[in-house]
């Protein structure tokens, strides 16, 4: 079997693997589409550390096979032919999955406390920290197979979700997040209320699932802030009010429109998926008095930003609340959900662009690109 292969930053190569047996506990995925994450742009640009600050911060082993957002079918059962997905339901050979992105040890401080999985100190990343050096080698999905790997959790597909959706799924979960706002917003004082106004900086994949989930629960004026006017203009389409291209407005200029919007108090939250440290003090400056700052986009670690502890923290009271990644629970609600909204968004859409493993390379600058939404990489192609 071919998976395309990160041997270095910046360097591909399309290699052969042997086709595994699983093991018990285990299963063999066969692919059938897979996204590229604004980490996978990250890795491939060298920005290489994830999970820093959390006490045992990772370096990216390479060679990798990149892709954590998969969709493909059940090849082979590992033991006795038996395994169930995360909401108990028996799988088959044949049915349609996606994989969850990590596996928690189920041992640490973290795991035994009951803290979302993205605390755990020991944790299996497919796609990310699991090398293809090591055998059986195919540990992500820009492969025509995937290993899953015990402790590992799969959940299927609904029959009415077409894959080109489902792809979308691990995204989707990572906007659990603003179920975790709802639950902050339990005083009246607290962000976020129905009808509250909200900004979403930086609305590629990421940011338009949330800017999607927020009108879900109940937003009031939604804004969207990117660079591109392509991404800007399908924000319009899945429920933005507002939108502003940071390319061609300054940060005084963005800062007054929001102001503008909410008789001079600023946004009652503001959701960070730009993925840049750039983009915090601005957050933090559109925010009200008491606002809510949801950080999501700056998962890799591109380096330092100032900020003022007195203007932009204890003078305005704000909270914040960062989001480390997606829920294993949020999986099935999120397609179920989004099955019930293809009627009102184009999600079929959503995938802008497919392309096969031996053109990895231009799938993850396309990725990069401004004309571009979800690109993925279809290993059977």
């Amino acid at each position: 079997m071919l998976a395309a292969t990160l041997v270095e930053p910046g360097k591909y190569e399309l290699r052969e693997y042997p086709l595994p047996e699983p093991q018990p506990g285990c299963v063999v995925v066969k692919m059938e589409l897979s996204g590229i994450c604004g980490t996978d742009k990250h890795t491939y640009q060298g920005y290489t550390n994830q999970y820093a600050g959390t006490g045992k911060g990772k370096e990216i082993p390479f060679p990798i096979i990149q892709g954590h957002e998969n969709v493909g079918t059940v090849a082979a059962i590992g033991g006795n032919g038996k395994y169930n997905d995360f909401e108990g339901i028996p799988l088959r050979l044949g049915d349609r999955i996606v994989v969850g992105a990590n596996v928690a040890c189920r041992q640490c401080y973290y795991c035994t406390h009951d803290f979302p999985y993205y605390f755990c100190q020991n944790m299996t990343d497919y796609g990310n920290n699991l090398s293809a050096a090591d055998p059986p080698h195919i540990f992500g999905g820009w492969s025509q197979y995937i290993y899953i790997v015990p402790g590992s959790f799969l959940v299927r597909v609904p029959d009415d979700l077409p894959s080109e959706v489902a792809v979308l799924t691990e995204v989707m979960a990572v906007t659990v997040g603003l179920d975790r706002a709802k639950q902050m917003s339990a005083f009246p004082s607290e962000a976020f209320l129905f009808d509250d106004t909200v900004v979403v900086l930086g609305v590629g994949p990421l940011g338009m699932c949330f800017l999607m989930k927020a009108r879900m629960l109940g937003a009031g004026t939604i804004v969207a802030v990117d660079l591109s006017e392509y991404r800007l203009n399908f924000a319009k389409r899945l429920g933005a009010d507002h939108v502003i291209n940071a390319r061609t407005t300054s940060l005084a200029e963005r800062l007054e429109i929001v102001r503008n919007l909410t008789h001079g108090r600023g946004a009652d939250m503001v959701i960070e998926c730009a993925g840049v440290p750039q983009a915090i003090p601005e957050a933090l400056e559109m925010l009200r008095l008491g606002g809510l700052l949801l950080e999501a986009g700056n998962f890799s670690d591109l380096g330092e930003v100032a900020i003022s502890p007195h203007r932009h923290l204890c003078a305005k009271s704000v909270r914040i609340l960062g989001v480390g990644g997606e829920e294993p629970a949020g999986y099935g609600p999120s397609m179920r959900q989004m099955a019930r909204y293809m009627r009102h968004y184009p999600l079929r859409e959503f995938v802008s662009h497919r392309f096969p493993l031996r053109e990895v390379e231009k799938a993850v600058q396309k990725s990069i690109a401004p004309d571009s939404m979800k690109v993925v990489i279809e290993p059977w192609a």
